[in-house]
C-alpha cells in the first residue's frame, strides 16, 4: 500500500457514520467537538453556512465540500446568525445520523427554501494519528469547481444515491465509498498546495520522489531491516543528504519513523488478527518477542498482550 492508503487504513478505527439530510429554512444544527474523529459536509442542494466558534462565517455553495480532520465543533445553519437549538450531534447519535441511514429533518415545518447536506464521520484512533494528519488545519474547504476534482464529485453522487436510496449491498458499498472519499479530500488538498508552491511538511514529504521512495518502502515491508544506508539507496542519495532531507520533510529520522511506523502497525494488528504475539513481533520486523514487547510499552504505555485484552 501506499502512504496516504496506509493513513487511512490504520488510523480508522470502527464504523464511519453518515446521512444523507435535508432541512427547510430557518434551520441551524451545531455539531459537538468530538477531539479523536474527523467529519465532513458537502452540499449537495442549496446552500447554508459553516460556523466555526472562533471564526469567520464560511458560505458554502452546492457541491462545496468541507473536511474537518481534527473533529473540530461548529454549526450550520441557513444563515449567518442563526440560533441552534441543543443538543449538539455527534459521531455516535443514532438520530438523525444512524448508520448509513436517510435521514429527514424538518425543524420548523415551515416551508422555506431547501438545503440538502451529505454529512459523516469518521473516528479516529488517536494512538495510531498519522505525523500527516497531525499537519491539516482545523477546516479544509473545497469550493465546488466544474472544471475541477471529477474523482471527488463522482464519489459524493456515488455516496449520496446510496445513503438516499439503500439496496443491497449498501453496507459494503457505503464504507468503501467513505474511505473513497476521505482519500481523494487529501489527496486534493496535498496537491493544491503543491501547486500554489507553499507545500511544507508532508505536503512536500509526499511529492518529494526521494522521501516518497523510501516512505513507500518503509510501509511496503516494515519488518525489514532497515538502515539509513538502505533507505539512502531506495531514495536514490547517498546517506547524509538522505537522511537530512528525510529529517526535514517528515519532522524525525528516518529510523524514528521506522520505528513508529513498526509500533503504530503493531497496535492494529492485535485488534484485527487472532496471531500470537510472536508472529505479530515477526511481521514489525523483531525476531525477539522480548525486545518487541519492551519497544512496544514504551510507545503505548503498556505490553502487548494487556493491550489486547483492553481493546
Amino acid at each position: 500500500m501506499d502512504v496516504l492508503s496506509d493513513v487511512v487504513a490504520v488510523t480508522r478505527t470502527g464504523r464511519p457514520r453518515s446521512a444523507h439530510v435535508r432541512w427547510h429554512a430557518p434551520w441551524g444544527q451545531e455539531f459537538a467537538s468530538v477531539p479523536g474523529s474527523a467529519g465532513f459536509q458537502v452540499v449537495l442542494q442549496g446552500s447554508c453556512r459553516l460556523l466555526p466558534p472562533d471564526a469567520e462565517p464560511v458560505r458554502l455553495l452546492e457541491g462545496d465540500v468541507v473536511f474537518l480532520p481534527h473533529g473540530s465543533g461548529h454549526t450550520l445553519a441557513d444563515g449567518p446568525e442563526r440560533l441552534v437549538p441543543a443538543p449538539a450531534c455527534a459521531p455516535d447519535d443514532h438520530e438523525p445520523y444512524d448508520t448509513y441511514a436517510s435521514a429527514r429533518v424538518d425543524r420548523t415545518g415551515a416551508g422555506g427554501a431547501v438545503t440538502v447536506v451529505l454529512c459523516g464521520a469518521y473516528r479516529l484512533d488517536p494512538s495510531r494519528a498519522h505525523p500527516l494528519l497531525l499537519t491539516l488545519p482545523d477546516l479544509v474547504h473545497l469550493p465546488a469547481r466544474s472544471d475541477r476534482h471529477p474523482e471527488l464529485r463522482s464519489a459524493v453522487r456515488l455516496l449520496a444515491a446510496e445513503l438516499e436510496n439503500p439496496r443491497l449491498g449498501t453496507d459494503a458499498v457505503v464504507p468503501a465509498l467513505l474511505d473513497t472519499l476521505l482519500l481523494y479530500i487529501l489527496r486534493i488538498w496535498f496537491n493544491e498546495r503543491l501547486a500554489r508552491g507553499d507545500a511544507t511538511g508532508w505536503a512536500a514529504a509526499l511529492n518529494d520522489p526521494p522521501v516518497t521512495a523510501a516512505l513507500h518502502a518503509i510501509h511496503r515491508n516494515p519488518a525489514a531491516p532497515w538502515t539509513v544506508a538502505k533507505l539512502a539507496e531506495e531514495a536514490g542519495l547517498s546517506r547524509a543528504p538522505f537522511a537530512k532531507r528525510f529529517a526535514m520533510l517528515a519532522g524525525q529520522p528516518p529510523l524514528g519513523y521506522v520505528t513508529w511506523w513498526r509500533m503504530t502497525t503493531a497496535a492494529r494488528l492485535p485488534r484485527t488478527s487472532d496471531a500470537p504475539l510472536r508472529s505479530i513481533a515477526a511481521q514489525v520486523g523483531y525476531t525477539s518477542e522480548f525486545a518487541f514487547a519492551h519497544a512496544f510499552k514504551r510507545m503505548h504505555g503498556t505490553a502487548p498482550g494487556t493491550y489486547r485484552r483492553s481493546n
